[in-house]
């Protein structure tokens, strides 16, 4: 419930409505308002990874791990409403920009308590399909209030409570929504979840927490070796997963011709088929492995992602049919790597390890845009064709192949209780 409550943040308001509201006319030029989203989206993601280990590691210390989960929700929640306040203004830029942004740094490091606390409610046997199911349930929450603010105040000329378009009121009364949403549907997760009695360890002081988080490194590289390849092998297939969504909408548009409202459309049916499919693979994760769905994942995925390529002139149908099932495989993908870690985790160190986690994918994250551009301005040189978009999935698939090849190498966990090394 956790994953289905805090969805909206990531669905809403980073990726279909507030950024896409943010960046319009209403704010300035395309390239200013673009460019200043860009700039903020990055400092955020800097911060992230700057602090996302030692504040995991804070919370294994003090032991206060679903306490601090608990907070950063109710700040995400927040944060979220406070969108409202962001007017159809040029003057208002810059306060979107820095909620966007503080938005995004108090997710990921939520996210780290959150993934961090999977011990409480998984076993070695179940641990898979707890972390499948509840991405999947993500994928299904952040689809369902999509719809919900899109037919009750986006769609209608006049929507509920009189909500219409005037000064942006439909878009702003969403973010409400979002914020509202957070707060009601995370509550069951803190009814389960408790922060477990433990022996508190002295607070330090921030040059002290990357002291202790260096000396852990170095504990880690020689205790569990394969852990920390694990770490960058999922940095790298994480950044390619996160291309496929990121710029399936592009070449929807750009590629196969498809309307602004086929591409909704289409992203609702992927979000859908993404949350089912992540569900049914994690009955899958307990019986084959973590290891082994992250592999069928990516190696599908770039066939299936070579099949756009070689297919592009097919029009929209290629894409609904392909394009649809590389969606089926990005959620098992994602969740099979949060069970893989967290079956390796040396006891005590859940949030910082995730937070090493979070931190070493928002390192790569300029990876998978890169390899995107790339292929495109390679396929451009050798086609001579002025539209050449195609050519991107060539770049992701890239990426995807690299992690696969850093992955094959590393030693799957063995079957032992979760939080023991």
């Amino acid at each position: 419930m956790w994953d289905w409550g805090a969805q909206p943040f990531n669905t809403v308001i980073t990726t279909f409505v507030f950024s896409v509201y943010l960046t319009s006319e209403s704010f300035g030029d395309t390239n200013t308002t673009s460019t200043a989203l860009a700039v903020a989206t990055a400092l955020a993601g800097l911060l992230v990874a700057v602090l996302a280990p030692v504040l995991g590691q804070n919370s294994d210390r003090s032991g206060r791990t679903v306490r601090n989960l608990r907070v950063q929700t109710w700040l995400l929640a927040l944060l979220s409403a406070s969108l409202f306040f962001v007017a159809p203004d040029p003057s208002y830029l810059v306060l979107g920009l820095v909620l966007l942004g503080a938005g995004s740094i108090v997710s990921e490091i939520a996210g780290v308590n959150y993934n961090a606390s999977i011990e409480q409610v998984a076993s070695p046997k179940n641990v898979g399909r707890v972390s499948g199911f509840g991405w999947g349930m993500g994928y299904l929450g952040g689809i369902l209030v999509l719809l919900v603010i899109y037919f009750a105040f986006i769609q209608p000329e006049v929507g509920l409570f009189g909500v219409g378009d005037g000064d942006a009121l439909d878009i702003r009364v969403s973010m409400l929504v979002c914020g509202l949403w957070i707060l009601l549907f995370t509550i069951p997760a803190f009814v389960v979840l408790k922060d477990q009695p433990q022996e508190r360890a002295p607070r330090v002081g921030v040059a002290d927490s990357y002291r202790l988080l260096w000396q852990s490194l170095k504990g880690l590289w020689g205790e569990s070796r394969h852990t920390v390849y694990f770490l960058m092998a999922s940095a790298l297939f994480r950044d390619g997963l996160a291309g496929v969504f990121a710029f399936g909408a592009v070449l929807a548009a750009g590629t196969f011709d498809m309307s602004a409202g086929d591409v909704i459309v289409f992203g609702a049916a992927a979000n859908i088929l993404a949350g089912v499919s992540t569900m049914a693979f994690g009955l899958l994760d307990d019986r084959l492995g973590p290891k082994q769905v992250i592999v069928i994942s990516l190696v599908t995925l770039v066939v299936l992602g070579m099949g756009v390529f070689l297919l592009h002139d097919g029009g929209p149908m290629v894409f609904w049919t392909l394009g649809l099932a590389m969606t089926a495989f990005v959620g098992p993908a994602q969740a099979a790597s949060r069970s893989f870690l967290a079956r390796v985790i040396p006891e005590g160190h859940s949030g910082e390890i995730f937070g090493l986690y979070a931190t070493t994918g928002r390192v790569v994250s300029f990876i998978s845009p890169a390899a995107f551009a790339a292929a495109i301005w390679l396929g451009a040189r050798m086609t001579g064709q002025e539209n050449t978009q195609y050519w991107g999935i060539l770049g992701i698939a890239l990426v995807l192949v690299a992690g696969l090849a850093v992955l094959l190498p590393v030693r799957a966990p063995e079957e032992r209780p979760i939080g023991q090394s």
